[in-house]
């Protein structure tokens, strides 16, 4: 199956409502812990944080 072109409008609606989802997932399987992600995935809770940060600190906004 083809991918449709997006305009970037689309596309960052359709990524922040994927993140929002992995987010609340997230949230919900507080037994999931870290070094079960980082074995599996890669990446954890705390990486997933620290790039939200990255990215706002890119666009000149603090996040605690």
């Amino acid at each position: 199956m083809p991918v449709p072109e997006l305009d970037a409008a689309t596309r960052t609606e359709l990524e922040a409502a994927a993140f929002r989802r992995l987010v609340g997932h997230l949230r919900g399987r507080t037994d999931v812990q870290n070094i079960d992600m980082m074995n599996l995935a890669g990446f954890c809770r705390n990486c997933l944080s620290r790039w939200y940060r990255e990215e706002a600190a890119a666009q000149g906004i603090t996040i605690a």
